[in-house]
């Protein structure tokens, strides 16, 4: 059996909203690195979600800015999985490609594990405690060096992985 190369589990999540309490996760999304930040594999799942709550939760300013991922996420919900099933995928995808110790990896990554919490309490115990956020990076680079890094903010699960990792590649070439 090859070696799990795997020491990055980034992940990003779309929900309804940002209270762990009330919203659900919609969409997921997982890519799995190396030291390197290079991908090894990548991971995407819907979560079907009961239409009431995403009529009631997907409004406001945030939402309205934004409406054609709103679209695009109530539209794939029909053809979404159950939030179970999601997890057995997901815990299937971590044990493919990590040994030992998984780090949580994004941006604001500490949101999306209250989420991760609440809802995949199984995938929780595989996480580890420590987190790789990017948005810590982003917070010191912009405010200490004026390095201002403009990601692409598509809001949708895998392209925000993605704009992530190239951040996070474009402040270690600042250090290196």
């Amino acid at each position: 059996m090859a070696k799990k190369t795997g020491v990055l589990l980034w992940v990003d999540l779309e929900m309804t909203g940002l209270s762990p309490e009330e919203d659900k996760i919609l969409e997921v999304a997982g890519i799995a690195t190396d030291w390197d930040l290079q991908e090894l594999e990548t991971f995407t799942a819907v979560v079907k979600v009961d239409e009431a709550l995403m009529r009631r939760r997907m409004v406001g300013e945030f939402w309205e800015k934004n409406r054609a991922s709103r679209d695009a996420l109530m539209a794939q919900n029909a053809d979404g999985q159950s939030a179970i099933a999601v997890e057995k995928a997901l815990l299937d995808f971590v044990e493919r490609n990590f040994d030992g110790t998984v780090y949580l990896a994004g941006n604001s990554i500490h949101q999306d594990r209250k989420f991760i919490e609440r809802e995949w309490p199984e995938l929780n115990k595989r996480l580890h405690y420590r987190m790789l956020d990017v948005s810590a990076w982003k917070i010191y680079f912009e405010g200490a060096l004026h390095t201002h890094f403009v990601k692409p903010e598509e809001h949708r699960a895998l392209d925000d992985i993605r704009g992530s990792i190239e951040e996070l590649k474009c402040y270690l070439k600042k250090i290196s």
